[in-house]
């Protein structure tokens, strides 16, 4: 019969839905007003490649062989849902990070926190690889200890803008993509999670080094300028000059954790779409990541 489907085709049917993006279940990013750039951030460096558009709305951002270029927010959090849509620049762009991320580095040089949000540049033909990364007390040691996990994405990130976001709050920090949880770290210890107050930063800069295929592939300026394209800022938290009355942003409108439909939007993504996990890498030391062990 002509609607009877051959045992291929429903293999075919099956790995398709088994790939489909599922519902995030609760969307943050459209709980919260956008805020024009000047209201939130201030340049940090690197002006003269930088522009924002005249409603404030959005920011452009570009390096080239002379600077790259970065902004900061003009406050300090100790919690806080901080999002922004972001489009990245296709073709060759190895070597090449462009990152949104919460940091008191300058605040405490050499024994920091940090959250981050970062594109790991690529060569033509290979995807954009998000990293997110989590800094506790830095390395105060000598020794610097990411807990990073890493995805490729499910679309294209230079095609066009999408929502990229970042909760911490007093139990555990999630990373957001387009609303769907990509990634969980809980407060498991104050030795493992990050309690000082942080600021919120944006910024494109030569990471040759290390950031494609582990410094394999260099930034290459015969196709400068390298740009990166913010708007939809978002910025919702406590700093420490807030008020008593200033509340923690939940991860779920319940006020509790993630919902059962956000943990299997996260099961999703990262079944299909992480491609590093550093509790996973028998080559690390996890003497030094002690929330690996549970």
């Amino acid at each position: 019969m002509a609607l009877l489907l051959t045992l291929p085709s429903l293999l075919l049917l099956f790995l398709h839905l088994s790939h489909a993006q599922p519902s995030p279940g609760y969307y943050p990013s459209y709980r919260f007003r956008t805020l024009g750039f000047y209201h939130g951030f201030r340049n940090l460096w690197g002006p003269q490649h930088q522009r924002i558009s005249g409603d404030q709305s959005s920011a452009t951002i570009w390096l080239d062989r002379n600077s790259g270029s970065g902004f900061k927010s003009n406050r300090p959090f100790r919690n806080g849902y901080f999002g922004a849509s972001i489009k990245l620049q296709p073709g060759y762009t190895a070597g090449v990070i462009t990152a949104f991320y919460l940091s008191n580095n300058q605040a405490h040089p050499g024994f920091h926190d940090e959250v981050d949000i970062e594109f790991l540049g690529t060569t033509p033909g290979k995807p954009y690889t998000l990293q997110t990364n989590v800094y506790i007390r830095g390395s105060g040691d000598g020794r610097i200890v990411g807990r990073e996990m890493k995805f490729h994405l499910w679309f294209d990130p230079t095609a066009a803008f999408h929502n990229y976001a970042i909760l911490w709050n007093p139990n555990e920090i999630v990373f957001y993509v387009d609303d769907i949880p990509i990634r969980r770290y809980p407060r498991k210890s104050v030795a493992t999670y990050p309690v000082r107050p942080m600021w919120l930063y944006g910024s494109i800069w030569d990471a040759s080094s290390w950031a494609t295929e582990n410094g394999k592939y260099k930034a290459d300026y015969r196709y400068q300028p390298f740009v990166a394209q913010f708007t939809r800022f978002i910025i919702r938290g406590c700093s420490p000059y807030s008020p008593p009355r200033c509340h923690p942003v939940p991860s779920s409108p319940s006020g509790g954790g993630l919902s059962s439909s956000q943990y299997a939007a996260m099961r999703w993504a990262q079944k299909h779409y992480m491609v590093y996990n550093y509790c996973r890498d028998s080559k690390r030391d996890h003497s030094l990541t002690p929330e690996c062990r549970s």
